[in-house]
């Protein structure tokens, strides 16, 4: 059973360090290849045998280098994640007194190592592990909390620890959302001739169907978050909103979870309909909003003669946002030790066996 989510909010224990996790990206043109090479070497994401793994990663990395480097280059050669997520610390910082934020990136600078003997150096009363993953996958948190407890160990960090597995549809979270796609979605209503329907195509990272068979609960964390943003709008404008999940950033020829936001591209055309992109799973720019739904998604609507394409801008340090990553930080380090989500207990459902839930019972130190 869930357990509320009103739960009290903390008076933060003095020196209480906040370590964010994100993906990472490369910081400049001769990190693009290492940088991908440590992302499909993770065995969270490439799931083969570690000797196969090891030439799979370069072979998948070098058939797409040049479109990488290329995409990259429309970014200034590098990409702005880390310097968006440094924002949103400080940010967090200035609404959480008695708080440090470090930046843990699980495929580049600043490794979990170098971040763990940071914190150490720091000294401090409590942790909380707080992914920028709204949604819980094995692949994104999962990965993260494993490679951060390696290197805690290896550092000799030692410090009561709370764990947050998961916030997909926590009301500040959904809310604030639902405000940005709300201002695009007037936006394009403006700009589009009269009588044009729009649809809101929520678009998150996809994971091949195999990972999501084995019990991940991603894509039903996705779906259930976009039903709660949809509340919100819902209720605010007083009218119902056509909109669709789908999902982007195919990466292996394994069968994948669908529908692509290609496939959701060309419906919208098919029953002439503008679209607008919200960017349901990412909470900072990066090269699969910059790039990918920016550029890439936006030449093939044009390519289907789309009524219209709208993006709505990721949360980055948005004040609602960050309020909301304040009070989940907040009510997460209120419940102490060990593993919770935004709601307390588990929050997904018990068929998810790749849920850390499944998995961790016992209180979680660093």
């Amino acid at each position: 059973m869930n357990a509320p989510q009103n739960a009290p909010e903390a008076v933060l224990p003095d020196r209480t360090a906040i370590v964010l996790f994100n993906l990472g990206g490369p910081d400049g043109p001769g990190s693009i290849k290492p940088f991908r090479v440590n992302l499909f070497s993770d065995p969270a994401i490439i799931r083969a045998p570690i000797f196969i793994r090891f030439w799979l990663a370069r072979l998948i990395a070098a058939s797409a280098q040049r479109k990488a480097m290329a995409g990259y280059a429309l970014m200034g050669g590098k990409s702005p994640l880390l310097g968006l997520t440094q924002h949103q610390a400080d940010a967090l910082e200035a609404s959480l007194p008695g708080t440090k934020c470090f930046i843990a990136m699980r495929y580049w600078h600043p490794f979990a190592g170098e971040v763990a003997r940071a914190v150490k150096a720091w000294a401090p009363a409590r942790i909380l592990l707080l992914p920028l993953y709204p949604q819980f996958s094995t692949t994104t948190t999962g990965s993260s909390l494993a490679d951060w407890h390696d290197a805690a160990a290896k550092a000799g960090l030692v410090v009561p620890t709370t764990t947050l597995c998961c916030w997909y549809d926590d009301p500040a979270f959904t809310a604030s959302i639902a405000g940005l796609v709300m201002r695009t979605l007037a936006q394009a209503r403006a700009e589009l001739p009269p009588g044009t329907g729009v649809r809101l195509l929520f678009s998150a990272h996809g994971l091949p169907e195999s990972i999501v068979k084995a019990g991940d609960p991603y894509q039903d964390e996705v779906e259930r978050c976009t039903e709660a943003v949809m509340e919100v709008i819902t209720r605010a404008l007083g009218e119902a909103v056509d909109y669709q999940v789908c999902f982007q950033s195919r990466a292996t020829p394994q069968q994948w979870i669908e529908p692509s936001t290609t496939q959701a591209i060309e419906r919208a055309a098919r029953d002439g309909v503008a679209v607008v992109v919200v960017p349901i799973a990412f909470v900072s720019d990066h090269i699969e909003t910059l790039v990918e739904l920016d550029v890439d998604y936006r030449e093939i609507a044009e390519n289907w003669h789309l009524a219209g394409y709208y993006r709505v801008p990721a949360p980055n340090d948005d004040p609602a946002f960050i309020a909301a990553l304040a009070g989940v930080a907040r009510r997460a380090i209120a419940r102490g030790d060990g593993l919770c989500s935004h709601r307390g207990g588990r929050s997904c459902d018990v068929r998810h066996g790749d849920c850390p839930w499944a998995r961790y019972r016992a209180p979680m130190t660093a």
